[in-house]
């Protein structure tokens, strides 16, 4: 029997599936989680298997809803919320930070609040400033919230399980042009039920230490292949939990490589990358060959018009870039895709 390939669409559709199996009492609500598009593929077929009490649409109150998610889950429901769009979230935050993620604390950790809210994130195609942020340092700054970015096909589904099986609120950031990543097959992909391991080196390497995760990870990965043809050997370390970083992993990359590169999908100005890089010049400075480099985003909002774009977003001739000048030897640029703004021509983009 031939196992077919599986996607991080399908991963996290897999995911919800066990979760809801083994928890009777879970129930799934999102803004078009039933309609034909299935929130990117990723909740589809959810409802006609678990049926309209546990699988329900529900309307654009985004505050509203994110209250009654809360004040389910405190009551002791495991809840699994989507909101197609980080940017509209943000109606929702007073009820995140000031309940959701204090409960525990505010009751002597004798209160669990077992809620996981999926956030859509990504840019492209004429999205504008409102329609593609990526705010995993806002999350992250939040003590009491959990907060994971996958990048890969092949742990996606692992981590939303785990995620949806934690009984603290977690909040899960899935960048939409990863939705058609695809996995050679479902063997390929990690166990579910295992626990996940949230700081990972990818690629081992002895010249250069390249941190990322979400969309960045796949620029990340194709810097690390392109390098080898110039005998630059970069180890790739993914995180795919912002707050739940294995430090001695990075500082034990950085301490052998000397040279360090910090990817971010956000601004850079008071981001994750930049608390990365300075953890990382506090207690590896004295090993650096080079200044760490971060790559973000620059401190305005996306602009709407394609042109404009091009030179926003960093990608992987930027790693490259960054790999040359800092250890002074010329790299050409790799040849890209045809179009900055879309991730390969299988992209039918907004939605």
């Amino acid at each position: 029997m031939t196992d077919k390939t599986t996607s991080f669409a399908q991963q996290i559709l897999d995911a919800q599936h066990l979760a809801m199996q083994e928890d009777p009492s879970m129930i799934c609500m999102g803004l078009g989680i039933d309609d034909p598009k299935a929130i990117f593929g990723t909740t589809l077929g959810l409802q006609e298997t678990f049926g309209e009490q546990r699988v329900f649409d529900m309307p654009t109150a985004e505050n509203a809803m994110t209250g009654i998610g809360i004040g389910a889950a405190v009551a002791g429901t495991r809840v699994l919320m989507t909101h197609q769009r980080v940017d509209f979230f943000l109606l929702a935050m007073d009820q995140l930070v000031n309940n959701a993620a204090k409960w525990h604390y505010m009751f002597n950790g004798q209160m669990a609040v077992p809620l996981t809210i999926r956030l859509i994130v990504g840019r492209g195609w004429g999205q504008g400033p409102t329609h593609q942020q990526s705010l995993q340092s806002w999350f992250s700054h939040i003590p009491g919230l959990k907060v994971v970015v996958p990048s890969l096909t092949e742990n996606v589904g692992q981590l939303l399980y785990n995620a949806i099986m934690d009984n603290n609120p977690t909040i899960f950031l899935e960048h939409r042009w990863l939705h058609n990543q695809i996995a050679p097959n479902k063997s390929a992909c990690q166990p579910f039920t295992e626990v996940p391991q949230h700081t990972r080196v990818l690629r081992t390497g002895s010249d250069y230490t390249i941190i990322s995760n979400s969309y960045m990870l796949s620029e990340a990965l194709q810097a690390q292949k392109y390098l080898q043809q110039y005998d630059v050997h970069c180890e790739v370390i993914e995180i795919a939990s912002p707050t739940n970083i294995d430090w001695h992993i990075i500082y034990q990359s950085v301490s052998k490589t000397k040279r360090c590169i910090v990817t971010d999908m956000g601004h850079t100005f008071c981001s994750l990358a930049s608390e990365i890089a300075n953890r990382v010049y506090s207690h590896c400075f004295d090993t650096l060959l080079s200044p760490v480099s971060v790559i973000g985003l620059p401190n305005y909002p996306e602009p709407t018009s394609y042109g404009l774009t091009k030179e926003y977003y960093p990608d992987v001739n930027t790693i490259i870039k960054t790999v040359s000048d800092n250890c002074g030897i010329e790299i050409a640029q790799l040849k890209t895709r045809q179009h900055h703004d879309v991730p390969g021509e299988w992209f039918k983009g907004p939605f």
